[in-house]
């Protein structure tokens, strides 16, 4: 279970920091880098206390949706770009653009499998798919947003953590 959880949804899902260590490596370590470190993160999160109802939910909600956290490197260029011009505002544009990036492609691995494998919560009358949206924005969204914000401070007040090691 990620200790930097802040709420926890009843159905599963929380408020937590679980893709900033993702998103640093991906910027540091470019996309390879950054969908490794969300391939191992999302199935160490799956052994060390996932829920899993079934085994392809566990392969949709731990291993691709945090894989694909690491879609964030592709924004690297611009923000080494921001680097290398001192631009602060444009460094920051990068961050949360690719924080942004990674983080919806999580959401829709999560609205994905809320659809199909947890129907059921959906209340009476009310469609699947917007149940799930609903659900899953609830806290994918502050997560996203949260994950931004102290990435970017991280970032800003310790740039040596984005000395970008690419190959």
């Amino acid at each position: 279970m990620d200790k930097l959880t802040i709420f926890v949804m009843p159905q599963g899902g929380s408020i937590t920091l679980s893709m900033l260590p993702i998103i640093v490596m991906a910027f540091r370590w470019g996309l390879g880098g950054g969908l490794l470190t969300g391939f191992l993160s999302g199935l160490l999160q799956l052994i060390t206390g996932g829920t899993i109802f079934h085994w392809a939910q566990a392969l949709l909600d731990y291993t691709l949706a945090y894989t694909l956290v690491g879609m964030a490197a592709v924004t690297t260029f611009w923000l080494v770009s921001g680097i290398a011009k001192e631009k602060k505002g444009r460094m920051i544009a990068a961050i949360v653009t690719g924080t942004v990036i990674g983080g919806l492609l999580r959401f829709a691995i999560h609205v994905y499998g809320g659809i199909v494998f947890f129907g059921s919560y959906a209340p009476e009358g009310q469609p699947v798919w917007l149940y799930s949206i609903v659900y899953n924005a609830s806290y994918m969204i502050p997560s996203i947003l949260l994950c931004s914000l102290v990435a970017c401070l991280l970032f800003t007040t310790a740039p040596r953590l984005l000395r970008v090691n690419h190959s």
